[in-house]
């Protein structure tokens, strides 16, 4: 017994020279690779706030739940009774539950098959929904007296119970906004994607279009790590070595007010039902600041679940889809012209009684006219008129204006999509075009261009750098970025912008063509436009472009509104269409602002005559 015991011992210590001495270079990292664990530690990501710090897009921790199929093993009953126990919480098909706990074998990377000990069964489970999941486990009973049962089947149902569905180390998180589907298109929406590190993979929650893809970077924050020692699972907390925090990404403060935004889409909403255009797109600026106050269109979608409507509904038309901008471009022919000092609001032009031949085609006016004022072809909105005015000037220099305005380019927003819109040089025009650019034909430009463009003519002819992102900042509240309002460049003289403030403030009278824009308590300066929609053989009968630019108070503008309808029924004139719908968002907006008005009603222009006579009178008053 001595001399096989001495042997044995001989023996083992030979095998523990040849593991820790020999082969330890070789071992050393397998073994590290059991219980050393490198764990990610998920940075939050950054909440996206309004301008009065309303909450329109947050994150909260979630797990990615799953199976060890290798524990429950081939015992159908057990599986059934643990299907049919969390299958409520995880609110999915009992069956599909049963099968994922029986898939036992997979195949790896070395072509080998192994036990199979991890099986996804849902991702974003929430902690409380985790705590339910956990405490249904704990509490399974599989109809039997336990008590009589051998030690090794004991262990395999304290097995079942702890460690056959669990979460994985790393945490994930659950974008969620709470608004639904408001300013779904400026916000966006996230997505994931897998990343690996040596030892570990994760996923990490990326944006996709919006604000969200905008300013991704500043959003997702940093992720750390712990090093530290696994066995079964379980952490030693004795071993940890490294422990690096995470850090947070920052928070991004827009410029957009929730209130407004939810006022704008409403009416959008209602006018989808009322015209049933194919497409309605909103947007609120100060025309002071450039600010974006609000922005929508119409199809929407929820950016909580992005999938449940087709990918077109994703598209921000605000910026992405151009139209012929049709009579509100009048505006940047009028405005030039008069800038330039070529015409005054008292200059006559023949309108031709409503019918003017140019390069062999006929130009037509919807409101006929004969020798009209500069002022009466803008409130009358004269196609004959503005045109004769563009040719005055001669293409260049309304091409210049054009570009001054900003049309062809970029608006510089920042938000995924936008385009540059369609301006050809002025080289490339026809005869004809020459007298169709002016009146906003054989041009394409996108709502916020045009409502920048009328903005500028509010802001005392100043283009204003449209703004979206008021700041960003960090955990701690200390401002990394703040964007200030910037002056792109003077459009025109603010002689002329106050000439133009004059016509357009006609448009949205009596004897204009936007009598529905008119505030009871506020003067409205507004553009109405109503184009044909072109296609590849020319203009597409009845299909037009329904369109209302405008601002308030007129003289000392707080607000620029634009509404675009895209193929509105069976009504398609801007001043039927979007006019009122610009009304009723104007009515509704200033009383959410206070806005003082710029109108007194004839019975407090009585009493304030009244209290101004008494005063003059009794000194004492």
């Amino acid at each position: 017994m001595v001399v096989l015991l001495a042997i044995a011992f001989a023996g083992l210590g030979y095998r523990l020279v040849d593991l820790q001495v020999l082969q330890h270079e070789e071992i050393l990292p397998q073994a590290e690779a059991r219980t050393r664990k490198t764990l990610i530690r998920i940075p939050r990501r950054g909440n996206i706030l309004d301008c009065r710090q309303t909450l329109l897009a947050g994150s909260e921790v979630v797990k990615t739940l799953y199976a060890d199929p290798s524990i429950i093993g081939t015992n159908q009953f057990v599986a059934t009774v643990i299907a049919r126990a969390i299958a409520p919480i995880l609110q999915t098909n009992e069956a599909w539950l049963i099968e994922r706990f029986q898939t036992l074998k997979i195949t790896n990377d070395q072509c080998q098959i192994v036990p199979r000990q991890y099986v996804v069964l849902k991702h974003k489970v929430s902690l409380e929904d985790w705590d339910k999941i956990r405490d249904t486990m704990l509490g399974l009973s599989f109809g039997m007296d336990e008590r009589k049962l051998k030690s090794s089947e004991k262990v395999y149902y304290w097995n079942v119970r702890n460690k056959a569905v669990r979460t994985a180390d790393v945490d994930d998180q659950l974008r969620f906004y709470p608004n639904g589907a408001l300013a779904a298109h400026v916000l966006g929406f996230v997505g994931t994607e897998e990343r690996r590190t040596n030892q570990q993979t994760y996923v990490e929650t990326i944006g996709r279009t919006g604000i969200e893809k905008m300013l991704d970077n500043a959003l997702t924050g940093i992720p750390g790590w712990r090093r530290t020692e696994v066995v079964h699972s379980r952490e030693l907390a004795t071993y940890r070595d490294q422990d690096i925090d995470p850090r947070n990404g920052h928070d991004v403060i827009l410029t957009l007010d929730a209130g407004l935004q939810h006022i704008l889409e409403s009416e959008l909403a209602e006018a989808m039902q009322k015209y049933s255009p194919v497409s309605a797109s909103g947007v609120m600026v100060r025309p002071r600041t450039g600010e974006i106050v609000a922005m929508a269109t119409f199809p929407t979608f929820d950016p909580n679940n992005p999938g449940s409507t087709q990918p077109d509904t994703w598209r921000n038309r605000v910026i992405t889809d151009t139209y012929e901008p049709g009579s509100t471009f009048k505006i940047v022919t009028v405005s030039g012209a008069l800038s330039d000092g070529l015409i005054t609001l008292e200059t006559q032009f023949d309108c031709e009684r409503g019918y003017y031949w140019f390069a062999n085609h006929r130009l037509k006016d919807d409101h006929p006219m004969g020798v009209a004022s500069v002022e009466d072809i803008v409130a009358k909105s004269s196609n004959i008129g503005t045109a004769k005015i563009g040719l005055q000037m001669g293409r260049d220099r309304v091409y210049e204006h054009i570009r001054a305005y900003g049309f062809g380019e970029r608006t510089g927003l920042g938000l995924q999509g936008e385009v540059r819109g369609l301006l050809d040089l002025p080289k490339k025009w026809s005869q004809l075009q020459s007298s169709r650019v002016p009146i906003g034909q054989g041009v394409a430009v996108t709502p916020l261009q045009m409502v920048m463009a009328m903005s500028t003519i509010a802001n005392s002819g100043r283009l204003m750098q449209p703004i979206i992102v008021d700041r960003i900042v960090d955990g701690a509240g200390h401002v990394l970025l703040q964007n200030q309002p910037r002056v792109v460049r003077t459009v025109i003289a603010e002689s002329a912008s106050k000439l133009m403030i004059s016509a357009l403030k006609r448009v949205v009278s009596t004897n204009g063509t936007a009598p529905k824009a008119i505030l009871e308590h506020y003067t409205v300066a507004g553009k109405t436009g109503t184009a044909e929609k072109p296609g590849p053989r020319g203009y597409v009968y009845h299909k037009y472009v329904a369109s209302f630019m405008g601002f308030f108070p007129a003289d000392n503008p707080e607000l620029c509104i634009g509404i675009v309808f895209d193929d509105p029924k069976p009504i398609y004139y801007g001043g039927q269409t979007a006019a009122p719908t610009f009304k009723n968002i104007a009515e509704r907006s200033a009383k959410y602002l206070a806005l003082k008005p710029d109108i007194i009603p004839a019975d407090a222009q009585m009493i304030s005559s009244l209290l101004n006579r008494a005063s003059t009178r009794s000194p004492n008053f």
